[in-house]
């Protein structure tokens, strides 16, 4: 099994055999926890997504992977969408971009939060510590989504 992980990402095994074993134990284990059936390219995905510091897009992720096929890429990430591990975000350039969601997360209003696009690289960042304000709707409304996203320029940027 671990063989297709590599050729999946065209990496030769003894080049990272020892650090990506410990890794993939504990990924195999967060998708199991969210009711996800563990692959590898679920798995794949799943380590990209950790080891990211901004929100990307499916064409970023396909980037990363030399042999995955889109559909399965798409079908993965809607798979973690769906099961809560990951959310999605709209920032206004064309392309949705995904990141992972907090532990706790169930994707409730009550676990939004705002988004910040950087306008000089394009990046999309969480800002996990800030939620978006409580929004009190007419009596006959029901409030299923929320989607905050702030622009400026980021630190790196800047």
């Amino acid at each position: 099994m671990i063989t297709r992980y590599f050729m999946a990402i065209n990496i030769s095994l003894p080049l990272q055999l020892k650090t990506r074993c410990l890794t993939m134990k504990s990924i195999e284990s967060k998708l199991i926890s969210r009711q996800i059936k563990p692959t590898a390219m679920r798995e794949l995905v799943l380590k990209l997504l950790s080891e990211q510091k901004t929100a990307v897009s499916l064409a970023d992720i396909e980037n990363k992977f030399d042999k995955a096929d889109k559909v399965t890429l798409y079908r993965t990430l809607k798979t973690f969408e769906e099961n809560k591990l990951i959310h999605s975000i709209d920032d206004g350039t064309g392309s949705i971009k995904y990141a992972l969601c907090k532990e706790t997360c169930q994707c409730n209003p009550s676990d939004l939060h705002v988004h910040f696009l950087c306008t000089k690289c394009k990046h999309t960042y969480c800002l996990n510590d800030i939620a978006i304000p409580t929004i009190i709707l007419p009596a006959d409304f029901k409030l299923e989504n929320i989607n905050m996203v702030v622009k400026g320029v980021c630190a790196s940027c800047k």
